[in-house]
């Protein structure tokens, strides 16, 4: 194929001609829509990213009629706000999500899913969808299911299978590395407070905590919190009781790290004298601890802005998938 002459800026013309497929087809492509073959969606994909074509937003609402917006669609049993400006995890996806946002003049509207009546948010929520939707910790068949019913682009920020296009982080890897390092440390009494059993990326950091401890010949030791300060506490309080000779403890989230550090001092235990603290995330409950917390760096802000930048380009394509890495943050408390 040749490359069509520029413009001041691509237009899905020159999408097509460089894809060699109709405008129809492109159209379909960029939009998530049905009728466009696997292979036409790739070919689409690479004249985007070969072009560093921007659909015009402005044109796209005449079009259609309704207003282009991202919905950042998050599944949380919280039944009022204070969810999104309790946890730090959700402003750090806003962070990444904005300049693109900005740059495009696109709105972000947020859409809170409620377990008790899920399936039906989600269909209603999926039909909604016009520019695309970032879903957050939506569960694997509930993804399969938004992916299915919306004729928008969707990626998630939670492992749900080769469906939905994902941007996902080493959980696994990142627990087993907190494991290994509180045992370089010495420590052989290790404890790990992990998140519920139905989030995705609490379920892959206690499988990365199981196989840290086979391959080190250490005894599971755990308990299950909920991604909250109170859900660390109760655990860690839990643990103590116990298991009163812990000498380090592994926590799933910086928020119950928070939490679990509150516990240990209230019960005279010294971070790290006595018992050596990581967290995971890095996010500023960590940062901002006495002591900080050692932790495990999820790139929340860079796997939003993969994010977005995958539904505008029109490369979250079915299968597509970016992963990152979690790394040791090494501080005062491990």
């Amino acid at each position: 194929m040749t490359r069509p002459a520029q413009h001041t800026r691509p237009t899905i013309d020159d999408v097509a001609r460089l894809a060699g497929v109709s405008r129809a087809t492109t159209s379909r492509a960029l939009n998530g829509q049905p009728g466009a073959s696997a292979a036409a969606r790739e070919r689409v994909a690479h004249a985007v990213a070969q072009l560093g074509y921007r659909a015009d937003a402005a044109a796209r609402e005449l079009a259609s009629g309704r207003r282009r917006t991202i919905d950042l669609v998050v599944y949380t049993c919280e039944d009022d706000i204070a969810w999104l400006g309790a946890d730090p995890y959700y402003g750090r996806i806003m962070a990444g999500l904005l300049p693109a946002l900005d740059r495009e003049g696109l709105p972000l509207h947020i859409r809170r899913v409620d377990p008790a009546d899920a399936p039906a948010q989600i269909d209603a929520i999926a039909r909604q969808v016009t520019a695309g939707a970032v879903l957050v910790s939506v569960p694997a068949e509930l993804a399969t299911r938004f992916v299915r019913r919306t004729r928008g682009p969707v990626v998630t920020l939670t492992p749900a299978g080769v469906v939905a296009p994902t941007v996902s982080a080493d959980n696994r890897g990142g627990a087993r590395a907190a494991i290994a390092h509180l045992h370089a440390l010495g420590r052989r009494r290790i404890a790990a407070v992990h998140g519920p059993e139905s989030n995705a990326c609490a379920a892959a950091r206690r499988l990365g905590h199981h196989d840290a401890a086979a391959e080190l010949g250490i005894e599971i030791v755990e308990a299950e919190g909920f991604f909250d300060r109170e859900g660390g506490y109760r655990a860690t309080t839990a643990l103590l009781e116990a298991h009163p000779d812990l000498d380090a403890l592994f926590v799933a989230q910086d928020l119950m790290g928070a939490g679990a550090l509150q516990a240990l001092t209230d019960r005279g235990r010294r971070v790290p004298q006595d018992v050596a603290l990581i967290g995971f995330d890095d996010s500023i409950a960590a940062s901002v601890a006495n002591p900080p917390l050692t932790t495990i760096r999820q790139p929340v802000e860079e796997m939003a802005a993969t994010a977005i930048d995958a539904l505008l380009s029109g490369s979250a394509l079915p299968g597509w998938t970016a992963s990152f890495t979690c790394d040791l943050v090494q501080r005062a408390s491990a």
